[in-house]
């Protein structure tokens, strides 16, 4: 991969923030020298280091609950679900049947109601307080990822995007979920293109710090930042959604945690949050 593609960390957020004082138009960035097949990938290649998120996600490309490698964990029937208008549907990507992850929407495990309730997730939640594990168990490398399929979002514009996260202090620190570049991240083909947003590059352009949970969200401001599989520069989201996954192959190599794990909650689509699911 170009050396351009390889910016991340600090060095991510400091030229990330340039390149939108820049400004978000299309027009303001190189035009592509090529453009890689997005799809589901029988292989996540083997990565260096931690800078390698940006070829590992252009490697693994879609990856949605009905793929044929991916297990979708909607088992169980809650009838108050029927009226949702966006639905987040946890599944599996093991083709080569590791048994190293999983995704599940599990209670008691999210963003606590009542006297319990977290300064960083306000809203009032579910009765189950319900949230959405993810867990890579072995090193990033390994053919697998834990996710989440959005669903009842095609041909929506995006406007904004986030979760809360399980996590205290910042989205850098080492404490409570795995926050990485690369995961989890929101995978976004729209018809302009496909477009990553990761836990912590492009960083969230709010954040919402509790006792134990952080609330990240992107595109608060006129901009959705993101990086563009097709130039692997960063940019804004453009055209309508064709769909959007979140995204968990950091393994426990990952830092700065090292822990392989997530607990998300209150998935944010333009403002709808999503914070129970099938699979439970």
């Amino acid at each position: 991969m170009c050396a351009h593609r390889m910016f991340l960390g600090v060095t991510t957020s400091i030229l990330f923030t340039a390149a939108l004082l820049v400004g978000c138009d299309r027009g303001d960035r190189p035009a592509p020298t090529a453009v890689r097949p997005v799809g589901p990938q029988a292989d996540l290649g083997v990565v260096s280091d931690a800078t390698a998120w940006l070829q590992r996600a252009l490697n693994v490309g879609v990856i949605l609950s009905t793929d044929p490698s991916a297990v979708p964990w909607t088992d169980e029937d809650e009838s108050d679900e029927a009226g949702d208008a966006i639905t987040v549907v946890p599944f599996d990507f093991d083709p080569s049947h590791t048994n190293l992850v999983r995704a599940r929407w599990l209670r008691g495990t999210g963003c606590p109601t009542g006297a319990a309730t977290d300064l960083a997730c306000p809203a009032p939640g579910d009765a189950r307080n319900e949230g959405l594990l993810l867990v890579k168990t072995g090193p990033t490398s390994t053919n697998a990822a834990a996710g989440a399929d959005i669903k009842g979002v095609k041909g929506i514009t995006l406007s904004e995007l986030g979760y809360d996260i399980r996590k205290t202090v910042a989205a850098a620190n080492p404490a409570g979920s795995h926050c990485g570049a690369g995961a989890p991240r929101f995978n976004v083909q729209t018809t302009d293109g496909f477009f990553f947003v990761g836990c912590n590059s492009p960083p969230a352009n709010s954040v919402g710090v509790g006792g134990a949970w952080l609330r990240l969200r992107w595109g608060t401001t006129a901009c959705l930042p993101a990086f563009n599989a097709a130039t692997g520069l960063p940019g804004c989201i453009t055209g309508a959604v064709q769909s959007i996954a979140i995204v968990f192959d950091e393994g426990t190599d990952t830092g700065p945690d090292f822990i392989g794990l997530a607990i998300l909650d209150n998935i944010d689509i333009n403002g709808t949050l999503v914070g129970r699911g099938p699979g439970n």
